[in-house]
């Protein structure tokens, strides 16, 4: 059977696992799994024609339940979790993430159902959240105890521990769902904030499985979900003013809009994810098995559904017909077939994606581009094979804009200043790869990147990993740091306790120290 067939048939076959429909009945408000009797939202699977199940679409006064619960656990900071010591904090996400172990299956079936990532991918978006609970907790006990100590500066005595931040709003990808929403949502529970989880339009069942967890181990009103339309559920959130702390993975235009609804910006603490394009430039010199090898991974793993994927390629021109060549072979022998086969590319989340990667062809045609791989853009229902799209212009989308699918651009340049030209005039700055061998050359493009990108990948994909690493953006990329270390400090801020050294206040501490009668003074060292 040739590629072609092969995309015909793509969705005949029956599947080797049962359809796991689940009709998702609650949602979760003050410790509490809350029946709705209320409209659903019906959620379609990209694999199948039959559905996968429903979840709630809540109301405003249902969202604004799940906002007071968070607000009364909270209790304008004395609440008992915002109070709880570090190590009360860690017992309970120690016992979440005994529970959650329990629910790999479920939620790694769920997340490839949902959104069409392969099975061994949605294993490991499981596997490496766990992980990423593992490490912030370790994380969370060194920064505990570097804070069990009193120190002495020009006169005064101070302790110094970071504290939470109030009611925070947590909201994930489609891409990454449990991953990345988690890389916020855990360390914002930590550090001793409640918070209103949203799920991504594009999965919300695979959170059903862990409710129970989340009800059972964390006080009442520290975790609350909310699921249905933003305008009509998230909207009314911001316009309270009561959300303290936002935490947003997405877009930019709603990361704006949600911003501009809340009547106090100057007080609201913002982590943002946003947009990003970044490039990869190949320089004369390039080992061409080493990059293409790369960046095929960086621009097509997941199909491409990253935003650290390399969304354009620049070629040197000397180089470009080589390169082109064994890029094109290479996308063209991929592995692809549905999510449960052993496979790189897989079927898109839903038919708006396709549409939307067609468009994106059909506009670089229009201005001279061409696919350049044999099978680039074939589709069939969800699936849309990767396309490698040259010359691509500034005249083009594909250019400017973050295609976030499988479509590879490909321009060339003659001078390396052509190049970091396109790295400096991008409205984005989250990464950048450099495929090259000469020292020289190498360090001085290193030296040009680091004042637009925040990561720059030496002959190698873009990526987030490993998670102790900085993960941020400049320009219009993000807004704030998200590593274990650095997303503890987002969802934290420090707070100083202080006396002048007298023998009175000496005195005074140490009594507090010697009853425990503080959980901030305290020398308490976590094991």
């Amino acid at each position: 059977m040739n590629v072609l067939q092969r995309i015909a048939g793509l969705f005949d076959a029956s599947a080797p696992q049962q359809v796991p429909i689940l009709h998702h009945n609650d949602y979760l408000c003050n410790g509490q799994l809350v029946t709705w009797s209320g409209p659903r939202t019906t959620v379609a699977t990209p694999l199948v024609e039959q559905p996968l199940g429903s979840y709630p679409a809540l109301n405003e006064p249902a969202a604004m339940e799940a906002l007071e619960a968070a607000k009364a656990a909270w209790r304008q900071g004395s609440g008992d979790w915002a109070r709880a010591t570090m190590g009360e904090r860690i017992e309970h996400m120690e016992q979440f993430l005994a529970a959650m172990r329990t629910q790999r299956e479920a939620v790694s079936r769920l997340i490839m159902w949902e959104i069409a990532k392969s099975w061994a991918d949605s294993q490991k978006e499981f596997d490496r959240t766990i992980r990423y609970i593992e490490c912030t907790i370790e994380t969370v006990k060194d920064m505990d105890r570097d804070a069990a100590r009193l120190i002495l500066k020009e006169g005064y005595l101070a302790q110094i521990r970071r504290m939470p931040l109030g009611v925070g709003l947590c909201m994930g990808p489609y891409n990454y769902p449990l991953n990345e929403t988690f890389a916020t949502l855990i360390p914002a529970i930590l550090m001793g904030n409640a918070v209103v989880l949203k799920p991504p339009r594009l999965g919300v069942l695979l959170y059903r499985p862990l409710l129970e967890a989340f009800a059972q181990c964390f006080p009442p009103g520290v975790v609350n979900t909310v699921y249905g339309d933003g305008p009509v559920v998230v909207s009314p959130l911001m316009r309270s003013g009561d959300v303290d702390v936002l935490a947003f993975i997405g877009g930019s235009h709603t990361a704006d809009l949600l911003r501009t609804q809340h009547p106090r910006p100057h007080r609201l603490r913002a982590a943002l994810g946003l947009e990003a394009k970044d490039a990869a430039l190949v320089l004369p010199d390039a080992d061409l098995e080493v990059t293409v090898a790369e960046i095929i991974k960086g621009s097509l793993s997941f199909n491409g559904q990253r935003c650290t994927a390399i969304k354009m390629v620049l070629v040197h021109r000397t180089i470009r017909e080589r390169f082109l060549e064994l890029l094109c072979e290479t996308v063209d022998s991929l592995a692809f077939g549905m999510p449960w086969e052993d496979v790189l590319v897989t079927p898109l989340p839903e038919p708006a994606r396709v549409h939307a990667m067609q468009i994106y062809l059909e506009d670089a045609e229009n201005y001279g581009g061409r696919v350049c791989n044999q099978y680039g853009g074939k589709t069939r229902h969800t699936f849309f094979y990767p396309a490698v799209v040259f010359p691509v212009t500034p005249a083009m989308r594909l250019y400017n804009e973050e295609q976030f699918g499988p479509i590879i651009p490909v321009a060339e340049y003659d001078a390396i200043d052509e190049a970091l030209d396109y790295v400096i005039r991008s409205p984005y700055g989250q990464q950048a790869s450099v495929f090259g061998q000469d020292p020289a050359i190498v360090g001085q493009v290193v030296d040009a990147l680091a004042n637009q990108v925040c990561r720059i990948n030496l002959n190698a994909e873009c990526q987030r990993g490993p998670d102790t690493l900085p993960f941020n953006g400049r320009k219009d990329s993000a807004e704030g740091t998200l590593s274990i270390y650095d997303a503890l400090r987002t969802f934290s801020i420090r707070a100083i306790a202080a006396t002048p050294r007298t023998k009175a206040n000496t005195a005074l501490l140490q009594a507090i120290l010697a009853k425990r009668s503080s959980n901030f003074i305290s020398t308490d060292y976590l094991l």
